[in-house]
C-alpha cells in the first residue's frame, strides 16, 4: 500500500485514473476535468453518486455514460482532499465543503470551457444540419484508431498523420 504523505498525491492519482478510465472515446475529459465537473454538479445541489452518473450523462450526451468505476474513485478522491463530505453517511449524499467552494471559484475559467465544449459537442451531435461533419468526424476517429493500433507505425507515418490532421484544421478555419 502507498503512503500519501503529501496533500497533491490524491488528485496525481485522479488524474491517472482519468486518463486510464476514459475507455474508447479517448479524453473526452482531461486530466482533472472530471473531478471539476462533478465538483460542479454537487456544487449545484447535494447529491448521491448514481445522480452524478446520470448528470453527466445528459451532460455530455451521444450515450456516453461515466462508469462507476471513474466516478466513485473521483468521489474519494475529492472527499480525500476535504472538498467533498458526506452530508447524510446513511444516504451517501455528497455536499461541497468550504475547500470546495474556494477550488471552484478558483477554476472557474476551466469549468467554463468544459462546460462550453460539452454544449458545443452535444449541438453537434443533436443537430440535424451537422450530421454530416459528425459522420466525418467518426470517420477520422475510426482511421486514426486503426491506423495507431498497428504495431509497426514509423515515426515518418506518425509525422504524415500529425500534418494531415494539422492541414485539415487549418482548411477548414480558412472556409
Amino acid at each position: 500500500m502507498r503512503h500519501r504523505s503529501s496533500h497533491h498525491q490524491p488528485e496525481q492519482d485522479l488524474q491517472h485514473r482519468e486518463h486510464h478510465h476514459s475507455g474508447r472515446r479517448g479524453r473526452l475529459f482531461e486530466a482533472g476535468r472530471m473531478k471539476l465537473l462533478v465538483l460542479h454538479l454537487i456544487q449545484q445541489s447535494p447529491k448521491h453518486g448514481y445522480e452524478i452518473i446520470k448528470e453527466i450523462s445528459d451532460l455530455v450526451g451521444d450515450g456516453y455514460t461515466p462508469s462507476a468505476g471513474t466516478i466513485y474513485p473521483t468521489l474519494t478522491n475529492l472527499e480525500e482532499m476535504n472538498f467533498i463530505s458526506l452530508q447524510d453517511a446513511e444516504r451517501k449524499q455528497y455536499q461541497v465543503t468550504q475547500l470546495g467552494e474556494a477550488y471552484m471559484q478558483e477554476q472557474q475559467g476551466k469549468l467554463d470551457e468544459l462546460l462550453e465544449k460539452l454544449r458545443l459537442r452535444r449541438e453537434i451531435h443533436n443537430n440535424d444540419q451537422l450530421i454530416e461533419i459528425h459522420r466525418a468526424m467518426e470517420n477520422l476517429k475510426t482511421a486514426l484508431r486503426l491506423k495507431l493500433n498497428t504495431a509497426d507505425l514509423q515515426q515518418e507515418q506518425i509525422y504524415q498523420i500529425a500534418e494531415k490532421i494539422d492541414q485539415a484544421a487549418i482548411a477548414i478555419g480558412r472556409l
